[in-house]
C-alpha cells in the first residue's frame, strides 16, 4: 500500500461524534483566520479589521454552541479530526497569503469562507440517509448561512460609505505606490531608453537579426538593472510604497517589455517591413504610456502625451542619425 493513502478519511465514513469534532475544528479555524486579517489590516484600514474582529467572535459563538452540542450527547472528550484529515473537504488558503491580497480581495475571500462552509454541509446533509445525521448536517449548513448574514449585518454597522471609500482610497493609493508608478517607470525606460540603441543598429546594419539580438540584450538588461535598482534604493518602511519585491519585479519586467515591443518585429527578415512595424508599436507604446498617466497619476492627457512623444521622438533621432551616420 502506498503510504499516506490512509491518512485521509471520506466525509461519508465520519460518525456523527466525528462530523461534530469536524465542524468545531473548521469554526476554531476560520476564527483564528479572521483575526489574522483583522490583524493585518487594522493599521490601514481600521473598519474592516473591526469586521472581521466581529465575524471571528461569531465564529466563537457558534464554535462554543457545537462544544456544548457535543458534550451533551458525546462527552467531554473531543475526537482530534480536522479539515485535512477528510478527503473532499473543502480547505483554507494559507493565512500568510493575507500578506500579498488587495483589500477587496480579503473581503471576497471572507465571503467565499462562508459560502463555501455552506454548500459543503448543505451538499452532505442531502447525501445521507440517517435521520439524525441529516439533521446534524442541515443545522451546521444553516449556521454557516447566519454567518453570512451576520457578516452582512457586521459590514453595514462598521463600514460606513465613508469608510469603505476611505479604505478604497487608500488601497488604490498602495495599488499606484506599489505597482503602478514602478511599473510605469520601467515602462517608459524601457520603451524610450532602448529605441537608440535598436533603430542605430537597424539603420547601420540593416540586419534584422543582428538588431532583433542587440534589441533583446538591451532589453533584457535594462529590466535587470531598473528592477533591482527600484527594490534596493526604498524597502517601503519610511515611503510606504510597500513591497520592494512586488516593485522590483514591476519595474523590471515592464522595462523588458518597454524595450521588446520594437524589438520583436525585427524577428521579420525584411528590414523595412520590421522597421515600420518597430515604428507602429513605438507609437503604440508611447500613447498608453500617456494613457496610463492620465488613468493612474491624473496627468493631462494632451500634457502625458506631449512629454512622451517629445522624448520618444528624440531618443528615435538620435538612434536613426547615429545609426545613418
Amino acid at each position: 500500500m502506498i503510504p499516506g493513502l490512509t491518512t485521509r478519511r471520506r466525509f461519508a465514513d465520519l460518525s456523527e461524534q466525528e462530523i461534530l469534532a469536524l465542524a468545531i475544528s473548521s469554526e476554531e479555524d476560520d476564527a483564528r483566520i479572521y483575526r489574522s486579517y483583522a490583524e493585518r489590516l487594522r493599521g490601514e484600514f481600521a473598519a474592516t479589521a473591526a469586521l472581521f474582529d466581529g465575524m471571528a467572535a461569531e465564529e466563537d459563538q457558534h464554535r462554543q454552541r457545537l462544544i456544548d452540542l457535543h458534550r451533551t450527547r458525546f462527552g467531554e472528550v473531543i475526537p482530534l479530526i480536522r479539515r485535512e484529515h477528510v478527503a473532499g473537504h473543502y480547505a483554507r488558503k494559507p493565512v500568510w497569503l493575507a500578506r500579498n491580497l488587495p483589500l477587496d480581495t480579503i473581503r471576497g475571500e471572507a465571503a467565499a469562507m462562508e459560502q463555501e462552509a455552506q454548500r459543503f454541509y448543505a451538499r452532505a446533509a442531502q447525501g445521507t440517509t440517517d435521520a439524525a445525521t441529516r439533521k446534524l448536517l442541515g443545522d451546521l449548513a444553516a449556521a454557516e448561512a447566519g454567518h453570512e448574514r451576520k457578516a452582512t449585518d457586521l459590514a453595514e454597522r462598521h463600514l460606513t460609505d465613508d469608510a469603505r471609500s476611505d479604505e478604497d482610497r487608500t488601497a488604490r493609493r498602495q495599488f499606484i505606490l506599489t505597482w503602478v508608478q514602478p511599473g510605469l517607470a520601467g515602462l517608459m525606460d524601457g520603451s524610450v531608453s532602448t529605441l537608440a540603441p535598436i533603430f542605430a543598429t537597424a539603420f547601420a546594419t540593416q540586419d534584422t537579426w543582428t538588431t532583433f539580438l542587440v534589441g533583446t540584450a538591451a532589453s533584457v538588461g535594462a529590466g535587470i538593472s531598473m528592477g533591482f535598482t527600484e527594490a534596493a534604493h526604498d524597502d517601503g518602511v519610511l515611503s510606504g510604497r510597500g513591497s520592494p519585491l512586488k516593485r522590483g519585479l514591476a519595474s523590471g519586467v515592464m522595462t523588458t517589455v518597454g524595450g521588446m515591443g520594437h524589438a520583436l518585429p525585427y524577428l521579420i527578415p525584411d528590414f523595412w517591413t520590421a522597421t515600420i512595424i518597430a515604428m507602429v508599436v513605438v507609437f503604440v507604446e508611447l500613447w498608453a504610456i500617456a494613457w496610463i498617466q492620465n488613468r493612474f497619476m491624473e496627468t493631462p492627457f494632451l500634457r502625458a502625451a506631449l512629454q512622451v512623444v517629445v522624448g520618444g521622438a528624440l531618443v528615435f533621432a538620435a538612434g536613426a542619425l547615429i545609426g545613418g551616420g
